[in-house]
């Protein structure tokens, strides 16, 4: 692996606002930074290359002289010579990647994914999107490292400077020291984690949650009928939320460290972005097609997670693991999602007993 001072090239493929401000860090180490478009992405490869402007981060790209800009045509170019390939795709993108990138990346080449999400692969069994990314490259053949991102940090709070702690995780911890070598910066801090599922599926449930915590806000504006927010109802959700998640990451088989980039995850996504819009809405009382259509054009990650853990939930009760009233607030939230309306929040379902 290259060192900070031999420019190690970096190929992002997803060009989008995560895909991209991640590169922030990575260029200020001076690495060379090629910027790929999947095919959804034109738009802002082309904005990106006549102004120097990330078109949904709406940010100047930091040490322009660092990046360069392709379409997903011309990805056999970007990858040329790279020396660390970044999976920049949302969780939608996924299937994609694994049928249109995957087969084309270079043996030995290192991922580092910042995909976020779970696949429930029957029986209640979770796995994360590197686990699936591992699978298929060894389908095609290829001998290829797979390493992701988890922690609580937004695009744009990255791409301001704001100082953000994450995690890579992967299989070979001289691998992920090496890779951290080239993002770690004064605003952007790496720690380095062996336990792939636990870190990913962390970070994946908070978008699950978050949709359910960002009810309370939509829930006091419909009270006082006024975009005031009350607390103590969001405090409340928080802490089941973190309840819940602890059950299913010790399902997952992850180790209880990754509760706290979970947690710390959930606090940030709940503070801004598309999963707080949605569950704004779903909590004013409208329905989920009707918040969904005024949401349009945007991505909504959190409903996939959401839909396919209550899946695996409901497998997991049928088999005996877990019972149904462990995580009163996921099966509310898939009842969100599914349709109905009217129902309210199981607040008493969240009581507990402790007297040990």
């Amino acid at each position: 692996m290259k060192t900070k001072a031999e420019r190690p090239v970096i190929t992002v493929i997803g060009s989008g606002m995560m895909g991209s401000a991640v590169t922030w860090p990575a260029a200020d180490n001076g690495c060379d930074i090629r910027l790929v478009g999947s095919v959804l992405d034109d738009a802002i490869i082309e904005h990106a290359r006549a102004t120097g402007e990330h078109l949904t981060l709406k940010r100047r790209i930091r040490n322009p002289e660092r990046y360069s800009y392709y379409r997903f045509d011309e990805l056999d170019a970007a990858l040329d010579g790279a020396d660390l390939t970044v999976c920049g795709v949302s969780s939608f993108g996924l299937d994609w990647y694994l049928d249109s990138v995957i087969p084309r990346l270079p043996d030995g080449v290192p991922v580092l994914s910042i995909t976020k999400g779970m696949i429930h692969t029957g029986a209640g069994n979770l796995i994360s999107y590197p686990e699936r990314m591992e699978s298929r490259a060894a389908e095609a053949g290829k001998n290829i490292d797979f390493m992701a991102v988890g922690g609580p940090c937004t695009s744009y709070e990255l791409a301001d400077l704001d100082p953000s702690c994450v995690t890579f995780c992967g299989r070979r911890p001289e691998l992920l020291r090496a890779v951290r070598e080239w993002f770690e910066t004064p605003y952007y801090h790496v720690s380095l984690s062996t336990d792939v599922r636990g870190v990913e599926c962390a970070v994946a449930l908070k978008n699950a949650y978050a949709l359910g915590i960002s009810l309370a806000i939509g829930m006091s504006y419909r009270r006082e009928g006024r975009e005031f927010e009350h607390y103590n109802s969001q405090a409340a959700l928080f802490g089941q939320a973190v309840r819940e998640m602890k059950l299913l990451l010790r399902i997952c088989g992850g180790g209880d460290d990754c509760l706290a980039l979970g947690a710390g995850d959930l606090y940030v996504t709940v503070f801004g972005g598309r999963t707080r819009r949605l569950g704004i809405l779903l909590g004013t009382g409208l329905g989920y097609a009707e918040a969904r259509a005024r949401l349009a054009g945007v991505t909504l990650e959190s409903t996939a997670i959401a839909v396919r853990t209550a899946e695996a939930a409901e497998a997991l009760e049928a088999a005996g693991t877990v019972r149904r009233e462990d995580l009163p607030m996921l099966h509310h939230i898939a009842r969100l999602l599914g349709g109905e309306t009217g129902i309210e929040v199981p607040w008493d379902s969240f009581e507990t007993e402790n007297f040990g």
